[in-house]
């Protein structure tokens, strides 16, 4: 088949690199976002460039150019890897087998641009990808294939995508693109009664509320780690927390009040136990761990954050 990719960043990378090693298609042309002054290209076209696969930049997608140029390819198959803007129908409909996409949950649930995020921040314990066939709405398109993964207790935004989801993507796609080429490609569609949608997770999303049950706080630390990252205050400044550990013993401490600082970091009480801080962020600063920032900022037990 002739394929366009539209992409970006790593993982459009290695779906690039994927299908070209694979040997079985032809990358006819790839679609990343248009280059930023004083930034390194997009890996997607980078790696393009090096294999001497075509390279479209047009800016938005709805563009008129980018329209023509995509449609002027003739390409059986586009293949969709970390798409963040809009794709119109033009492009959508024109390859002869049409489009395939890959999003990081099982949908319908967490349709959305921060569905690897929103399912750790709200304690599930499963999550995974879908290869499906998008149309006219937001990631409501028939399902092709899926993948199911477990979501470990102490799993982040990081280790679920870099270990997990980001692989396993990568190798569903090319799954998926032999069962388009094979004819065996399934459309089933998505069942709206288990439809959810989150938009982006924002730094709002992640300001901790240490009153809040101490499961549930360390869901939402887990869940924005490495991005947009957690946050509390202290003397009325925020305070970005990353790596942190879930501590079941329960503190008579008022919740957001430090209770124990070590060389591991500082513990914060919160209903029912406390979450043991490990690497944090002060404003204007890099991430740095927990216990050099508590040394230098002079935090005292007994201090409370989030007030």
């Amino acid at each position: 088949m002739k394929i366009v990719i539209i992409g970006q960043a790593a993982f459009g990378k290695s779906v690039m690199e994927a299908i070209a090693d694979a040997g079985k298609d032809e990358i006819v042309g790839v679609f990343p976002p248009l280059d930023r002054e004083g930034r390194p290209a997009d890996p997607l076209k980078e790696g393009a460039v090096e294999r001497s696969v075509p390279v479209f930049q047009h800016g938005r997608y709805r563009s008129e150019e980018a329209i023509e140029a995509f449609k002027a390819l003739e390409a059986d198959l586009c293949v969709m890897a970390f798409v963040t803007d809009i794709v119109p129908d033009e492009m959508i409909e024109a390859p002869q087998f049409g489009t395939i996409q890959y999003h990081p949950s099982l949908l319908p649930k967490h349709r959305g641009p921060s569905s690897i995020n929103w399912p750790i921040m709200q304690g599930e314990t499963k999550t995974g990808l879908s290869i499906f066939w998008p149309d006219k709405g937001l990631d409501t398109g028939p399902i092709l294939l899926q993948k199911e993964i477990p979501i470990g207790p102490d799993d982040t935004l990081g280790s679920i995508y870099f270990d997990s989801l980001y692989p396993m993507g990568v190798e569903a796609m090319m799954e998926a693109i032999d069962m388009v080429r094979d004819g065996t490609a399934p459309r089933i569609v998505q069942d709206e009664s288990q439809a959810t949608y989150e938009s982006w997770a924002k730094a709002e999303d992640g300001v901790v509320d240490w009153s809040q049950p101490a499961a549930d706080v360390y869901n939402l630390i887990r869940g924005c780690n490495p991005q947009p990252g957690a946050s509390t205050t202290r003397g009325g400044e925020s305070l970005k927390l990353f790596d942190s550990e879930r501590q079941d013993d329960a503190s008579d401490a008022a919740p957001g009040t430090v209770t124990e600082i070590t060389e591991t970091g500082f513990s914060v009480a919160a209903s029912g136990g406390q979450i043991l801080v490990k690497r944090v962020q002060p404003p204007k600063s890099r991430k740095v761990p927990a216990a050099e920032w508590a040394g230098e900022a002079g935090l005292k037990v007994g201090e409370v954050l989030g007030g």
